[in-house]
């Protein structure tokens, strides 16, 4: 493998990183809350059909990406609703989430579109295109810093780079400010949040907002972003592999980012190693290539899962002291 190929894996580490970078903060924001989030999948999955349906009605981006934001903020106030307001299991309420979002984007894609549940092909305007950064043409052909500028650092979309962006907002948010001291408080002891006279309550619905906001952006990226429309069940379980970089990076933003870019990474060389015959093997099997980061996921939690201490709240409905 040359210099190129190299910088060709990277480029694709970091575009399959992007819907899992997302959807780890969002659970990060809801879990340090508190509230157990397994519907990251369904939110997910929710924001991308929004945002091919409507970005193939509109052929805008920009309200195929609003229209994800709302349909994934709904499914995360539902579950809110189900396990902050009702005190529901939020196991349970998670996997409502994910089943729901699943058969609701198959039937609406069904009865919209007549296309076996996917939405037709957008137009430019569509989607997010990449963005060609000052100089990157210029610098194309100068020896390794032109490749790693042109190719791996600029000709992203817009969502790729607020994906970067979103994990030192995370980490300021969640460390640097009171809402997040308030956030980190709740989900380890509520009832001191509580006799502070803060709501409980409240902080927890902004938590699920937030994380329906973050699931929503990334179910955008996967269906008008990096896709040129919505496919049926697209999100193919990044909603839990996020899940489990979040749990292998213990709820900081800047492991997630490294967890996610890790998963990335192994998804990126499954998918180049596909049809490549190696020494001594002959060409390993599709199907176990695109098996290899799921496998791998397994390995690593069962690792380090032992060494991972959730928010002491997290799970657990408060309930008010009278």
């Amino acid at each position: 493998m040359d210099f190129l190929d190299v910088i060709l894996v990277l480029d694709s580490t970091v575009r399959l990183s992007i819907p899992l970078i997302l959807a780890a903060l969002a659970g990060l924001f809801s879990e340090r809350s508190g509230v157990f989030d397994i519907g990251l999948e369904g939110k997910m999955l929710a924001g991308a059909f929004a945002a091919g349906a409507v970005g193939a009605v509109t052929a805008s981006a920009w309200l195929g990406l609003g229209a994800a934001i709302l349909a994934s903020i709904a499914l995360a106030l539902v579950h809110g609703f189900a396990s902050i307001t009702q005190r529901g299991n939020q196991i349970v309420s998670g996997v409502a989430i994910n089943f729901l979002a699943a058969g609701l984007t198959a039937f609406l894609g069904f009865a919209w579109f007549h296309r076996g549940g996917q939405t037709p092909q957008l137009p430019a305007s569509g989607r997010f295109q990449g963005l060609v950064l000052p100089g990157a043409e210029t610098v194309r052909d100068v020896p390794i810093l032109g490749p790693i500028y042109s190719e791996l650092i600029s000709e992203h979309n817009l969502i790729v780079y607020l994906g970067f962006l979103a994990v030192p907002l995370t980490w300021w948010i969640v460390y640097r400010t009171r809402f997040g001291l308030r956030l980190r408080a709740v989900g380890e002891n509520p009832a001191a949040v509580d006799t502070a006279g803060i709501s409980v309550t409240w902080l927890r619905y902004q938590a699920v907002v937030i994380c329906g906001l973050l699931c929503g952006v990334a179910g955008a990226y996967l269906s008008i972003a990096q896709s040129a429309g919505f496919v049926r069940d697209m999100t193919a379980g990044k909603g839990f592999i996020a899940l489990a970089a979040l749990i292998f990076a213990k709820w900081r933003p800047w492991p997630v980012l490294g967890a996610c870019l890790l998963f990335g990474l192994l998804d990126a060389i499954a998918i180049r190693l596909q049809g490549v015959a190696l020494p001594g093997i002959g060409e390993v099997p599709v199907q176990f290539m695109q098996a290899l980061p799921y496998v791998l996921t397994v390995v690593l939690l069962a690792g380090f899962i032992g060494k991972a201490i959730p928010p002491r709240a997290g799970g657990v409905p408060y309930v008010k002291e009278r």
